[in-house]
C-alpha cells in the first residue's frame, strides 16, 4: 500500500485539532467530575458548616458556578481556535492544500470507502457542535436549551471517533501502514 507524506501544514493543522479536541474533553471531563456544580456547592456547604455562615442550596450552585466560570471559558475560547481550524481544514481544499475526504473516488477499497464515509460523518458532527456552540454563546435566548440539548451530545460522537481513529492507527501501523505515526508526526517519507 503506498504511504502518504503529510505536509508539514496538514500536520500542523491535524495536531492543532487534536489537541483542541483532548483540551475540549478535559474541560468536559472536570464540568462533568470534580467541577461539577453540585460537588462544588457540597464543598462549599462543607466548609461553611464550620462558620456562622449559611447559605441556600440555590446560592451554593450559582457560587459554585461562579467559581468554576473561568475554567469554562476555556472550553469557549478552544472552541473559537476550533472552529477557525476547522473554517482552515475545509478552505484549504480549495486552493489544493489538502484534500477532501471523497468516498466516490475511483478505485477505492472498501474499507478506504469506509474509511473516509467515517470522517464525513466526523466532520458533520464537529460542523454540528461547533454550529451549536456559537448559537448558545450568540444566537437567541429561545434557541439556548435545544441547541445546548444538541451540544451536550457531542461528547458521545467525539469520544467514539478517538476511539475509532486510535484503533485505526494502531491496526494500520502494526499491518499495512507501517510508519504511519512517525509520518504525521515528522512528514518524513517510508517506502514498503
Amino acid at each position: 500500500m503506498k504511504n502518504i507524506k503529510y505536509s508539514t501544514l496538514y500536520r500542523i493543522i491535524h495536531w492543532a485539532i487534536a489537541i483542541s479536541f483532548i483540551l475540549l474533553l478535559f474541560t468536559i471531563f472536570l464540568r462533568l467530575t470534580w467541577m461539577n456544580k453540585h460537588n462544588v456547592a457540597a464543598i462549599i456547604q462543607e466548609y461553611l458548616n464550620g462558620t456562622d455562615q449559611i447559605l441556600s442550596q440555590d446560592q451554593l450552585v450559582v457560587l459554585a458556578k461562579k467559581i468554576r466560570e473561568p475554567m469554562w471559558a476555556w472550553h469557549i475560547y478552544i472552541g473559537y481556535v476550533l472552529t477557525g481550524l476547522f473554517s482552515l481544514r475545509f478552505i484549504l481544499p480549495l486552493f489544493g492544500q489538502m484534500k477532501f475526504q471523497n468516498p466516490f473516488e475511483k478505485g477505492l477499497t472498501l474499507k478506504e470507502k469506509i474509511q473516509k464515509w467515517t470522517y464525513i460523518v466526523f466532520y458533520l458532527c464537529v460542523v454540528v457542535s461547533l454550529v451549536t456552540g456559537l448559537v448558545i454563546k450568540f444566537g437567541s435566548r429561545d434557541l439556548k436549551e435545544p441547541m445546548e440539548e444538541i451540544h451536550v451530545l457531542s461528547i458521545y460522537y467525539l469520544i467514539g471517533f478517538v476511539m475509532l481513529h486510535f484503533g485505526g492507527v494502531f491496526i494500520a501501523e502494526f499491518t499495512n501502514q507501517k510508519g504511519i505515526v512517525s509520518r504525521i508526526i515528522s512528514g518524513s517519507k517510508k517506502e514498503n
